[in-house]
């Protein structure tokens, strides 16, 4: 009579001690430590530096200086401060100066952001939202056009804009600058992307099964879904339209009309002219209170900051 023969698996010769010689071991990869990696490490450290020099140096010496006087700028050192401290006084003088044109230029400012920037963050809203979630004939080739248009510079096509206004008789109007600044290559690039990731077709689908239309669907749905997005879009757009200079310098002469970049640019060529009456000190001080307001909107718009809005939102 034949016994049968039994093998022993490994684990149970393992688990019992015996062939642990022959057993193969697992082996733990070990970390290799790479020589260079502490090389890149200050590397990176020392250009984040020279970043934050380059960034803060000139925002502390536009701070510092617009508490000096006239005589203080030429007296003291440019990165200290003076004995006299005058940032009070020179806001005033800013304010007042020429009938108070400062806060004309500055309303001109806030009108075409509000306008310009307004208009160019609906509008890219609306096309991303539709190229992200409709098919029609002629996707790609818009596509295309988009792409190409980020890849344009606004400078480029500034004076085939200025001869296509003058030929309309916008020229010299607030519509020369709000018009062009409508169209945001850029922000409607930018809403198309978020705009296919952050909202789930699934969602839209469950709001038209539940009988809602497309203009409830876009508002109610898929607009608080696009908050991220269109806070991103508006600041993008917003920095664009208050620190443009080339168009309104090809579009506007009369002074009424001027924003806030083309009244400190006349400023300071009146500073630099012998007899002019404008001082060094409220071309410094406005300077300062122009950049205030876009401080002021990216320490306010960032909480919206966030993504995964969508999540969880699906029905199951």
């Amino acid at each position: 009579m034949s016994t049968p023969v039994t093998t022993a698996s490994p684990s149970a010769s393992a688990a019992s001690g015996g062939g642990s010689k022959n057993a193969p071991r697992l082996r733990t990869p070990r970390k290799k430590h790479s020589p260079g990696r502490p090389k890149r490490s200050i590397l990176l450290t020392v250009l984040t530096g020279l970043i934050l020099v380059y960034t803060v140096v000139p925002l502390l010496w536009l701070v510092i200086n617009a508490t000096k006087t006239q005589a203080g700028l030429a007296d003291s050192n440019g990165l200290w401060f003076a004995h006299h401290f005058a940032l009070w006084s020179n806001i005033h003088d800013t304010f007042t100066y020429h009938d108070g044109i400062f806060v004309r230029w500055l309303l001109n400012t806030l009108l075409y952001v509000v306008l310009g920037a307004g208009g160019a963050t609906f509008l890219s809203i609306l096309g991303g939202y539709a190229l992200a979630k409709f098919n029609f004939p002629g996707k790609r080739a818009i596509f295309a056009v988009v792409i190409g248009a980020v890849a344009v510079p606004g400078t480029a096509l500034a004076v085939p804009t200025f001869l296509m206004f003058s030929k309309m008789g916008l020229t010299d109007t607030p519509w020369a600058v709000i018009i062009p600044s409508l169209v945001s290559p850029f922000g409607l690039y930018l809403m198309w992307v978020f705009a296919t990731e952050a909202i789930p077709v699934e969602l839209l689908e469950a709001a038209r099964i539940d009988g809602a239309g497309e203009i409830r669907t876009f508002f109610q749905v898929s607009l608080p879904l696009l908050a991220p997005g269109v806070v991103t879009v508006l600041l993008f757009t917003t920095v664009a339209t208050w620190n443009n200079y080339f168009l309104p310098l090809i579009m506007i002469k009369n002074p009424d009309w001027y924003p806030l970049t083309l009244g400190l640019d006349a400023w300071n060529s009146q500073a630099q002219t012998i007899g002019g009456d404008v001082i060094f000190n409220l071309v410094i001080t406005g300077s300062l209170l122009t950049i205030v307001p876009l401080i002021a909107a990216f320490l306010l718009l960032q909480k919206y900051w966030q993504s995964g809005l969508a999540a969880g939102s699906v029905k199951e």
